[in-house]
This record gives structure tokens, C-alpha cells and sequence, in this order.
């Protein structure tokens, strides 16, 4: 039982939103972030629309700033098949996950392949969970790699930006 209730906390909702917002995007042909920030905003107006969370904002923004390394790590995952032709919402699905595993420090990266399998159970079809967590068992792998070479990065930048403001 407590493992139903945790599928069903802010978090698993702002990742659900977030999945509809890249799906909605890709299929409107719309940016993701005006999108999802036109959305919140109306929420903020329109009692009827649903409240935007700030994860979800965060979720979309992240995909939407790192979507060419993202679909690239995809890709080079993907045996026999390409992402054009994932389904749109297992796209997104895995968009999301790798996004966290990358860059979401406060996701243990179990929960984000758990919480991209739940998804895909929800939303997609009945081979989308395995396939899913077949892409991410991969992924997850070379994630502390990544992560540690962007703090790196991000540290020489502070230390770059440092020594310009001393220069």
C-alpha cells in the first residue's frame, strides 16, 4: 500500500505533467518551456486549469535546454531502432529519465528509472515498461561519469569566474 501512495506524490504528478507537456509539444509543433510556462500562468487565472508544479517547469526546461545530448545518449542506446521511431510519449518518457539521472542530484537514479517504468506503464503500451528499463539499465551506468565530468565543468567555470573578478 505505502508503495502505491509513493507512485502517487508530487513528484510522480510534476513527471506525469511533464511527459504531457513534451508530448503536447512534439505534436503541436510548440517549444516545451512556453508551453508549460503559458500553461502554469493560466492556471494561476483559470480556476479550471490544473496548477502547473514547479518540478514539472523544472523537468521541461532541463529536457528542453539539454534535448540534443539527451536524444543523443538515447540514440546510442537504442539497438535496431532509431528515436523517430519510439512512440512520442516513451520519447518523452526517456527524455525525462535521462535528464534526471544526469542532472537531478536530488533523484536517486533508482527512482528515476522506477518512476520512467511506472510512467511507461501508465502511458504507453504494454512492451513500453521493459523497453524502457532495458534503455535506462544502460544509461544509468555511465550517469556518475557524466555527472561528475558537469560538476567539474561547473566548478572550473566558478573557479574561471572567480579569477576573473580578482584579475
Amino acid at each position: 500500500m505505502a508503495g502505491s501512495r509513493k507512485k502517487l506524490g508530487p513528484r510522480h504528478k510534476a513527471r506525469k505533467r511533464a511527459v504531457d507537456f513534451l508530448f503536447e509539444a512534439e505534436a503541436r509543433d510548440l517549444d516545451p518551456v512556453d508551453l508549460a510556462t503559458d500553461r502554469a500562468e493560466l492556471s494561476s487565472k483559470v480556476d479550471s486549469v490544473a496548477a502547473v508544479p514547479e518540478y514539472t517547469i523544472t523537468l521541461v526546461t532541463g529536457v528542453a535546454e539539454n534535448l540534443d545530448r539527451l536524444d543523443e545518449v538515447i540514440s546510442s542506446h537504442l539497438q535496431d531502432w532509431t528515436l523517430g521511431r519510439l512512440p512520442a510519449v516513451d520519447r518523452a518518457i526517456l527524455r525525462i529519465a535521462v535528464w534526471e539521472l544526469f542532472h537531478a542530484n536530488d533523484v536517486p537514479p533508482v527512482v528515476a528509472v522506477d518512476e520512467a517504468v511506472e510512467l511507461a506503464k501508465q502511458l504507453s503500451t504494454d512492451e513500453s515498461p521493459g523497453f524502457v528499463n532495458g534503455i535506462l539499465g544502460q544509461v544509468v551506468l555511465v550517469a556518475p561519469q557524466v555527472r561528475a565530468a558537469a560538476a567539474a565543468t561547473s566548478q572550473k567555470a566558478a573557479a574561471d569566474d572567480s579569477d576573473d573578478i580578482h584579475s
